[in-house]
């Protein structure tokens, strides 16, 4: 393990061969800091959402006002975790041959980013804890290559509230 500055780095997860910012759909799962039960609670194979869920919804729904190239995919708040399937379309870029205005391609890290942030300081307004982080730093993505494996990934997401107690983020 190498290090930056005297300290240790984990080396990234993310795939070396693949660029993030180029267009394509991503399976992406997000866990609150200490897998906290910070979103709600599951009831009959149902997620409740409490006031922190309803902020990360709500955040999740606003980030195509702030990204004209995001798709947003299935998404699935559990009461520790997210999951969601996120786009990247760079089609959407080509703007009009006579706008000079620098058009700047968004990717999947800055979706997430973006969402961590927005949601983790509306949640600490409500908390009255400024600055607090309600996430992990690092997010799991896997890379979706085909439309069989985007419906298998979405199934798994729709039913992933009547599975909680055999899911892995469970305790």
């Amino acid at each position: 393990m190498q290090k930056f500055q005297g300290k240790y780095r984990i080396e990234s997860a993310r795939a070396k061969w693949w660029d993030y910012n180029k267009s394509g759909s991503y399976f992406i799962t997000i866990c609150t800091k200490n897998r906290e039960h910070l979103f709600g609670y599951i009831k009959d194979g149902e997620m409740i959402l409490n006031e922190y869920g309803q902020i990360v919804l709500e955040c999740w729904l606003d980030l195509p006002n702030h990204y004209e190239n995001i798709i947003l995919g299935e998404f699935q708040i559990m009461p520790n975790h997210i999951h969601c399937i996120v786009g990247v379309d760079n089609s959407k870029n080509n703007h009009d041959a006579n706008d000079n205005s620098e058009k700047k391609s968004h990717g999947v890290f800055e979706f997430i980013r973006a969402l961590k942030s927005f949601s983790s300081r509306k949640i600490n307004e409500k908390r009255n804890s400024k600055g607090v982080s309600n996430w992990q730093e690092r997010f799991h993505d896997h890379i979706i290559r085909n439309d069989s494996e985007y419906h298998r990934i979405a199934n798994y997401i729709i039913n992933n509230p009547k599975k909680w107690d055999e899911d892995c983020f469970y305790k």
